[in-house]
């Protein structure tokens, strides 16, 4: 049967117009993800959440932080933050990847910091999840105001114990983690690395308001400091593990935050 003149314009302006654009959209849309764990944690913890973006078609990386997770047999003293950065700049360089888009939580805030001093060039965007947010020359001990590492019997034999963690648990679980790690200072003076823009997402439990939290919370008053973009989202510490599609969504839309002024240290 012959198609009317009519059917087959609308093919045609579909073939060359909607398909196309859609195809182009859905390409643009596809981002890298390097998603940096905490302290004591490791990519495991972020595995759900990466799944609801692999599922998205983006592509996702889980490093695992040496001495912590499936590295445990790494751990030692004599780990500090220098080493966290090296880990994950090496990924990012080794893979050879381009327009990452570079997330830290917790104390992994320390980590993508410098890993943004390192190697801006690489890097899209940033996302700093309930993180640590650093100004140069800073340690994690610094943004918490400590002169020495608190509770003794917490940190003790060059460590952070973790009790929750007994002999013979099933894997994946938290590991003890070098003190070294938290009272060595990152570096933050790249110009091209304070000029990236970045999103401070505050993760809110039910039983506190954003406001109280911003009034105290130093990294979320860097953040707006520095022009950020700041979201929140409802949850605890470790709302990827709470509500893991909800993180994984909130990351990918924060890729088109901008920031609202020229980063300052």
């Amino acid at each position: 049967m012959r198609a009317s003149p009519l059917r087959a314009l609308a093919l045609v302006l579909f073939t060359l117009l909607l398909a196309p654009t859609s195809m182009a959209a859905a390409a643009a849309e596809r981002q890298t993800f390097v998603l940096v764990h905490g302290a004591t944690a490791g990519g495991w913890e972020w595995k759900r959440t990466g799944q609801f973006l692999s599922e998205q078609g983006h592509t996702v990386y889980r490093p695992t932080l040496t001495g912590l997770g499936e590295r445990e047999h790494l751990n030692s003293t004599e780990v500090d933050l220098q080493t966290h950065i090296d880990d994950v700049v090496n990924l990012i360089l080794f893979e050879d990847l381009n327009d990452v888009v570079l997330t830290g939580h917790s104390y992994g805030g320390m980590v993508v910091t410098g890993v943004m001093d390192r190697i801006p060039e690489r890097l899209r965007h940033v996302v700093f999840l309930d993180a640590a947010v650093p100004n140069d020359g800073q340690s994690l001990w610094d943004i918490f105001g400590n002169d020495a590492p608190p509770d003794p019997e917490r940190f003790k034999d060059g460590f952070m114990q973790v009790p929750w963690v007994k002999p013979g648990a099933t894997p994946p679980y938290n590991v003890k983690h070098s003190v070294k790690c938290f009272s060595q200072p990152v570096s933050y003076r790249n110009p091209a690395a304070l000029a990236l823009p970045v999103t401070y997402v505050a993760f809110v439990p039910a039983d506190q308001s954003a406001e109280d939290r911003a009034k105290t919370d130093r990294s979320w008053r860097n953040a707006v400091a520095r022009g950020w973009t700041i979201r929140t989202f409802p949850g605890g510490h470790v709302a990827q593990e709470e509500d893991p599609r909800g993180v994984a969504a909130l990351i990918a839309d924060s890729v088109q935050d901008r920031n609202t002024a020229p980063n300052a240290r």
